[in-house]
């Protein structure tokens, strides 16, 4: 006996509405993510996350549903079933490979659903499952930004870092996600600075390393002290950073200074001799050559 749902699902509503404003996106994944973390948090993976299995009441209220191929993340063995490997339109890299899973594969579903609902597109889409999954594997998607300029930067981040193809690079817990998806909805164009370096920043033709050094996040990295009531962060690990920009400054202005130095000096001799040589022409010319 199962709870009666009197709803649809996910999918219809993405295919009846094409594309999904920002803040429908965000009201549905922050129910999506509690939801799995409250499964991931008793070690439970569900690892078959698309709208499909996504339920909605009329008030927009989400539940999760079918946990048919789920498995206990401490235990291989407990798998519910070695055969199903998920929906490869939202498999994550390493489930499509047959490499262990856990709670960031069902981080990278959500994203791909995100990612779909914003743009209307799925980010992988072609009539071979198997090629599906190796474009998950190997394959870059388009940036969302790319088919609907409408995206908010920082909401482009936050998809991005959900579908990393190496989990180590993703969100680590959908508790994770959920705090950056708080706090696009207070400040819609908040930049994490996670791909994006400083608009200010204008890169050279110096080496990489250098070029990186002036890369530096909009906001607090995600290991910086967080207070959950305030939704403050501790900024005094930027003190460091800002003394760093100000002696760079500082060294630049230095460095351009003899080469600005050395080009005046060249001028004025090169103004100097051209002087003389005239006041010598005229005065041979006065002298009749003599």
């Amino acid at each position: 006996v199962m709870e009666y749902i009197d709803g649809i699902t996910l999918k219809e509503y993405i295919e009846n509405e094409k594309v999904l404003s920002w803040k429908d996106s965000v009201h549905f994944i922050i129910q999506i993510l509690r939801a799995l973390q409250h499964a991931h948090d008793r070690g439970i993976v569900h690892r078959d996350i698309k709208p499909q299995n996504i339920m909605m009441f009329t008030d927009g209220t989400i539940k999760v549903m079918d946990f048919g191929i789920a498995k206990f993340a401490r235990g291989e063995s407990r798998t519910v079933t070695d055969q199903a490997i998920g929906s490869v339109h939202y498999i994550s890299p390493e489930q499509a490979s047959g490499k262990e899973t856990d709670a960031k594969s069902d981080i990278y579903s959500v994203g791909v659903m995100l990612y779909e609902m914003l743009t209307g597109q799925k980010p992988f889409d072609t009539d071979n499952p198997v090629s599906v999954a190796v474009m998950h594997m190997q394959n870059q998607a388009k940036k969302p930004r790319e088919i609907n300029p409408d995206i908010a930067p920082g909401l482009e981040e936050i998809i991005l870092k959900a579908m990393e193809k190496d989990a180590a690079n993703r969100y680590q817990s959908a508790a994770e996600m959920i705090k950056d998806i708080e706090r696009f909805k207070a400040d819609p164009s908040i930049v994490f600075g996670y791909y994006t370096p400083k608009a200010n920043v204008i890169a050279s033709s110096a080496s990489e390393n250098t070029a990186t050094r002036f890369f530096k996040p909009a906001v607090a990295p995600a290991d910086t002290e967080y207070d959950d009531e305030n939704e403050e962060y501790d900024d005094e690990e930027y003190d460091e950073d800002e003394e760093y920009y100000e002696e760079e400054g500082e060294e630049t202005a230095k460095s351009a200074f003899f080469p600005i130095l050395t080009a005046v000096t060249i001028v004025v001799i090169l103004v100097a001799t051209f002087f003389v040589t005239k006041l010598i022409t005229n005065t041979l010319k006065d002298d009749g050559g003599g």
